[in-house]
């Protein structure tokens, strides 16, 4: 469904995506790992159509995201790190924007809007000011709007971030039952427990090139440290090995 070929885009002389290359299948959940300035966010607004790449392509369920933008991200649901929402709206009225925004047909609408906020248990806030909510509710008030028109693409950047316990784990259920229905949902977290839990395969950035990608028993292979977690082996394929050894010195 995501499908990006030689992807570079760069900034000056910075080069911020280096020739990427992969591919997302229709109900995979895909996670996309990298240390800060890895290029990661770039990827991700490369993907979505909100940066124009300098060269290569991406095609979002066989749509070319520059040659037919409007079908291509029809199909998307995007939900960035740092969302914006009008405080001055209630919940339900912030929904009605948004499928204003894609077009939704009236009826449709008004049917989708309470079976979302009851998904993501806002019913009751329903009709409460943006401004009175919590950050975790805001946060799954903005994923309930990106699910508004049934994405078939769900493209994330850090799900987890802002929500309690109960929160995550009610966000993991709802991403898990998306993919079994044939959503492909690209996520990145820094969360390397959370990225281990929920991904069927997991591609690593570093300074703007992919530098792994596969299940977790293939990135143990490619690390050369089996039975590890994702932790140690995300630490030894970008180097981060070398910055615990030396913290261990200095503290010692």
């Amino acid at each position: 469904m995501i499908k990006t070929i030689n992807l570079t885009k760069k900034f000056g002389k910075l080069t911020a995506v280096d020739n990427l290359n992969l591919e997302v299948k229709s109900g995979e959940l895909f996670g996309f790992l990298g240390p800060n300035g890895a290029g990661k966010t770039t990827t991700f607004k490369l993907i979505v159509g909100l940066l124009q790449p300098t060269s290569g392509t991406v095609t979002i369920g066989g749509h070319d995201i520059l040659k037919d933008p409007i079908n291509a991200k029809s199909i998307i649901g995007f939900i960035p790190d740092q969302p914006f929402i009008y405080p001055k709206l209630s919940g339900k009225e912030f929904l009605r924007f948004i499928c204003g925004l894609y077009g939704l047909d009236h009826q449709d609408g008004e049917k989708r809007i309470p079976e979302l906020l009851e998904l993501f248990e806002l019913s009751e806030w329903g009709n409460e000011l943006v401004e009175s909510y919590s950050h975790g509710m805001r946060q799954r008030l903005v994923m309930a709007s990106a699910l508004i028109h049934k994405p078939k693409v769900i493209v994330i950047d850090e799900p987890m971030v802002g929500l309690d316990p109960r929160g995550a784990k009610m966000v993991k259920e709802i991403f898990r039952g998306m993919a079994r229905e044939g959503v492909s949902i690209f996520m990145s977290t820094h969360t390397l427990e959370v990225a281990e839990q929920m991904c069927d395969r997991i591609g690593i950035i570093q300074n703007g090139r992919l530098i792994a990608v596969g299940t977790i028993s293939e990135l143990r292979q490619l690390s050369g440290i089996e039975g590890k977690h994702l932790e140690s082996i995300f630490l030894k394929l970008t180097g981060g090995e070398k910055m615990k050894e030396i913290i261990k010195v200095l503290q010692s």
